[in-house]
């Protein structure tokens, strides 16, 4: 129960400071929403935790709930981290092309 109400403060301590970074334009609301619905399910998930751990018994999985919210968040993880990996590739190229381009122009001036 502790633990629970632990996590429960945390998740509204992120809830603040993503109130407080959009309340100054430091994020867009894109993505606050985002931010809020993801820590919102949390809480959620923390909350009906008994219920989670129900379920995933009746389905015959040998862990608890936590360790399948536990999994989902690890696997969750590596699904951002690879569009973040795509997203900077994606920004070397363009940028590789910018250079390129700009490189071109000053070497055509000089002639």
């Amino acid at each position: 129960m502790l633990q629970e109400i632990l996590a429960l403060i945390l998740i509204f301590f992120f809830l603040g400071r993503i109130g407080w970074q959009v309340w100054h334009e430091q994020i867009p609301r894109g993505q606050f929403i985002f931010w809020l619905i993801f820590w919102l399910l949390a809480g959620i998930a923390i909350i009906f935790i008994k219920d989670i751990d129900a379920l995933v018994a009746r389905l015959g999985f040998s862990g608890s709930g936590i360790q399948i919210l536990l999994y989902l968040s690890v696997a969750l993880i590596f699904y951002f981290i690879l569009r973040l990996r795509l997203k900077i590739e994606r920004l070397e190229r363009d940028l590789t092309i910018v250079v390129r381009a700009a490189a071109m122009l000053a070497a055509r001036k000089r002639q």
